[in-house]
């Protein structure tokens, strides 16, 4: 189903999605920010939006067409996958640090 043949309720809704999207996106450093023109990874920001689809897709449950519903499932999954990859990474590069850190002490 293309956006033009959906409806102007349908079209915001989706605009609605993909903005909050882009925004989770832009918060686990995948794009760069439109204002500051930098990549930054900000994983608290990315939760918040990655909360708020959740809750739009728990309050909209029974009122969005199976397209919207696939939408915003879809979305929801991608970002949770992300969020998920850069957590782990984090906790990796800590270790790492850590780990390096635990060395040069036991080096002395």
């Amino acid at each position: 189903m293309g956006q033009e043949s959906l409806n102007k309720e349908e079209q915001l809704f989706l605009y609605l999605i993909n903005t909050f999207k882009t925004s989770a996106w832009i918060a686990l450093g995948k794009m760069k920010n439109p204002v500051t023109g930098k990549t930054e990874i900000n994983m608290e920001q990315a939760s918040y939006y990655i909360d708020l689809l959740e809750m739009l897709q728990s309050k909209a449950r029974g009122n969005m067409s199976e397209y919207e519903e696939q939408i915003l499932i879809n979305s929801v999954s991608e970002l949770k996958l992300e969020f998920i990859q850069n957590k782990t990474l984090k906790n990796l590069d800590k270790r790492s640090k850590q780990d390096a850190d635990n060395e040069s002490v036991e080096v002395k």
